[in-house]
C-alpha cells in the first residue's frame, strides 16, 4: 500500500490499471507561488513542494508516499492549467501541428528507496480540426489539465508520432515506478 500525494484523477488510476494498492491524500501547495518559466525547474519545483509538505503531514514510517507533477511545453513555452476557455484555446492552437512535450516528475520514498525521476513524452500533433477543438473546449475537459491537452482523449486522434510513455505524458511515469514497487 502507497500514500499518493495527488488529487488527480488520472494518477489514481494509472495506479488501479496496474494493481497497485493506495490511499489518495492530495495537498494545498500553491504551485502560483513558483516564478520560474523554465519547464523543467517548475515541475520540479511544484513536485518537491508537494512532496515536502505532505512529508511533514505524513512521513513514510506507515507507508511510502508518491508524488507527481506535470507541465506541457509547446515552442518552448510554459503551458499550466488553463485558467479559462480563451486560455485553453490558445494552448491548444499553440500545440495544433506542433511538437509538444509532456514534462513528469515524481517523487517515491519509502522507510529504504528514495526515487526522484523527470521524464518527457513528446508528440506532434496533426493540426486540430476547428470543430472538434470547439467541442473539446465547450465539453470542460481541458480544465485541470497541463497545457489543456488530453492525450488519452481529446488529442489521441490527432497524434502523428510519440517519443516516451504515455503514462509519463498522463502525469505518472508507472513503467519507472514498478522496478521499485
Amino acid at each position: 500500500m502507497i500514500r499518493l500525494g495527488s488529487n488527480s484523477p488520472t494518477r489514481a488510476k494509472i495506479l488501479k490499471d496496474f494493481g497497485i494498492d493506495f490511499v489518495q491524500n492530495g495537498g494545498s501547495f500553491d504551485e502560483d507561488s513558483i516564478t520560474t518559466q523554465n519547464p523543467k525547474e517548475f515541475c520540479y519545483i511544484a513536485t518537491k513542494g508537494k512532496f515536502d509538505e505532505l512529508f511533514k503531514q505524513y512521513g513514510v514510517d506507515d507507508m511510502p508516499l508518491l508524488v507527481a507533477d506535470s507541465v506541457v511545453t509547446c515552442d518552448g513555452k510554459l503551458l499550466r492549467k488553463a485558467k479559462d476557455y480563451d486560455d485553453a484555446k490558445s494552448m491548444l492552437k499553440l500545440q495544433s501541428g506542433n511538437k509538444t512535450s509532456v514534462i513528469s516528475c515524481m517523487i517515491y520514498k519509502s522507510k529504504n528507496i528514495e526515487l526522484i525521476d523527470m521524464s518527457i513524452t513528446t508528440y506532434e500533433f496533426a493540426k486540430f480540426d476547428e470543430l472538434d477543438m470547439k467541442n473539446y473546449l465547450v465539453s470542460g475537459e481541458c480544465f485541470g489539465k497541463a497545457g489543456a491537452i488530453m492525450v488519452e482523449g481529446f488529442c489521441k486522434p490527432y497524434i502523428k508520432s510519440v517519443k516516451g510513455y504515455e503514462s509519463t505524458a498522463m502525469g505518472l511515469s508507472i513503467e519507472k515506478l514498478l522496478a521499485f514497487l
